[in-house]
């Protein structure tokens, strides 16, 4: 009897240390959080190198869905539609530029951001006191020439706006549409700046005698049109950017000593583009889109914008490629409209360069 209370004594005692050794029940875990997807409209000649966009979202936990929406006109148009019917298709819109920046402003498409890396962007970018636009690249939209077809045919580049009328270019340039083309919208301001609107419209009248050839987009116009380029095209002038002799040169196979083509930079004879970003009214990913900004306006971004979409970065501390500085030019005196007065004439200037040029 002894024995078995000993027995049953010391497996209570065994069974207790047992009790005391087992681990506290751990808590329930914490659901997964499911990333944040962020979609960011663009206009069709956005570019990026994935491996910075993935690194962003690496270090952010944010999906980024880029959706492309065509001319930066159409995108906006989509974007105010979309966002007055409560149901905008993004929380970013990247690609707005100067001639359309009142459209969006009037439209209250964006929400104020301040974004920190503003401090290192030149005043005459900023556009929008409200900083619901923020500056993110700019170029300038010139004519650009094909130096073989001038040297065969023994032509000068013309020198002024005036000197395109003359016979001797006669059929020789190719622009784009302003109607459908942010750069064909550029260039009519540029025409319009430097000369003021009736002469302007008198100018574009004896451009149409002269065989001025109209297409509806750059890409048309660049790669179908234009003689230098890899269409091969009947026009050795085309309405593009300061900086495509330098996408020219970077990309030519087989490699040249100098770019193909050049631009045209007299005073007036071109427009500085400004291109912007901005987060859409009522995003439901208001503090992703932030993070989206500053992606925008940091150093990799920034550095990495000249050799993909061949436009020159805000940000004043961004090292430009010297491939990119050597083959492109900068005007010295491009045309420049004020924001108010783009706003108030655009849709007349527009409609009046339609109703001479289209019918």
């Amino acid at each position: 009897m002894k024995k078995i209370l000993a027995l049953l004594i010391g497996f209570t005692v065994l069974l207790s240390a047992c009790q005391a050794a087992l681990p506290e029940p751990l808590p329930p875990a914490a659901p997964t959080k499911e990333p944040v997807t962020l979609t960011v409209m663009t206009h069709d000649s956005f570019a990026v190198t994935g491996e910075i966009v993935e690194k962003f979202e690496t270090d952010t936990g944010i999906k980024v869905n880029f959706v492309k929406g065509g001319d930066v006109g159409k995108a906006l148009n989509t974007l105010i539609l979309s966002s007055k019917a409560g149901t905008p298709p993004a929380d970013v819109f990247y690609g707005l530029d100067n001639t359309f920046l009142s459209q969006a402003l009037e439209n209250e498409l964006f929400e104020a951001y301040a974004a920190p890396a503003l401090q290192d962007v030149d005043e005459a970018l900023k556009l929008d006191p409200e900083n619901g636009a923020l500056p993110i690249d700019y170029g300038d939209v010139c004519i650009n020439y094909d130096k073989a077809y001038f040297k065969e045919h023994q032509l000068t580049v013309p020198g002024s706006l005036t000197e395109l009328t003359y016979p001797e270019y006669k059929g020789l340039l190719v622009v784009e549409n302003p109607a459908t083309s942010s750069p064909g919208l550029s260039f009519l301001m540029a025409t319009i700046a430097s000369m003021g609107e009736e002469t302007a419209m008198r100018w574009w009248e004896a451009m149409k005698q002269n065989g001025v050839v109209v297409v509806n987009d750059w890409e048309t116009a660049y790669y179908t049109n234009f003689s230098a380029s890899s269409g091969k095209g009947p026009q050795p002038m085309v309405v593009s950017y300061a900086s495509s002799p330098a996408a020219e040169y970077i990309y030519a196979d087989p490699k040249v000593a100098e770019s193909p083509t050049a631009s045209i930079t007299a005073d007036g004879m071109c427009w500085r583009q400004i291109e912007f970003a901005g987060i859409i009214r009522g995003t439901k990913n208001r503090a992703a889109a932030e993070k989206f900004i500053d992606f925008l306006l940091s150093l990799p971004f920034q550095e990495d914008m000249p050799m993909q979409m061949f436009v020159y970065p805000v940000i004043k501390s961004a090292q430009l490629p010297p491939e990119f500085v050597a083959q492109s030019q900068v005007p010295a005196a491009p045309a420049k409209l004020s924001p108010e007065e783009i706003a108030k004439n655009r849709s007349a200037y527009i409609e009046a360069w339609t109703d001479l040029m289209m019918k």
